[in-house]
């Protein structure tokens, strides 16, 4: 295991697009690159893409991170917003790119234990809505899954002549494996990390010129 210590018509396309970024609260910039299983600026099949991907830490998650000393943070471009009096923390990071169902993002988002400074970091983390995996590069420039996808509530698609966008909302988030979670926990000196709870609940709207 390589991850070691460490939205028809016009209209419609509009409606769904402009409903799924006010929900997630964040837009998207454009850039170029991505596959889930292999990250590759010269893939064929990519295509840019802008939109967003929110991640939201389900009930309980917080406080028990921050219990254990254990810091969530975003890595830009990516942004961090927490709420106190929901005691969760949203992280939100653009799309750039599409490979068939992979969406990559940029940015990232970062673990680290404040004691022992040691931290495990998921750069440029891609959502394959498909595989129902995301996969993250990692400090070693290795890619390796960290979450899954558990279920995904709703999926809506909409389209015009040029524009295609895809929106899933109520993505179900949990960490890949008991082995992937005894990882965090080896790496971080913590044992708040499980595969068998919710750790996120997220949504992602994708938008892309049609083919």
């Amino acid at each position: 295991m390589v991850f070691a210590r460490i939205c028809s018509h016009r209209a419609r396309a509009v409606t769904v697009g402009v409903l799924a970024i006010s929900m997630l609260g964040f837009s998207g910039t454009t850039s170029t690159a991505v596959s889930a299983a292999e990250f590759s600026y010269d893939n064929p099949n990519t295509q840019d893409a802008t939109g967003a991907f929110a991640m939201t830490t389900a009930p309980g998650i917080l406080p028990a991170l921050t219990a254990a000393g254990i810091t969530f943070e975003a890595i830009s471009p990516g942004t961090r917003t927490t709420s106190v009096t929901a005691a969760t923390t949203r992280i939100s990071l653009p799309v750039v790119a599409k490979t068939g169902t992979a969406n990559a993002t940029a940015g990232g988002f970062k673990f680290t234990n404040t004691k022992t400074r040691e931290s495990i970091s998921c750069f440029i983390p891609t959502i394959d809505t498909r595989a129902r995996l995301i996969d993250c590069k990692l400090s070693t420039g290795f890619n390796d899954t960290v979450f899954l996808i558990d279920t995904i509530d709703s999926r809506e698609f909409a389209s015009n002549r040029s524009i295609r966008t895809s929106v899933f909302t109520g993505m179900s988030i949990k960490v890949k494996s008991a082995m992937t979670a005894q990882t965090l926990n080896d790496t971080l000196d913590t044992t708040v990390f499980s595969s068998s709870v919710t750790f996120a609940n997220a949504n992602l709207i994708v938008t892309r010129t049609a083919s």
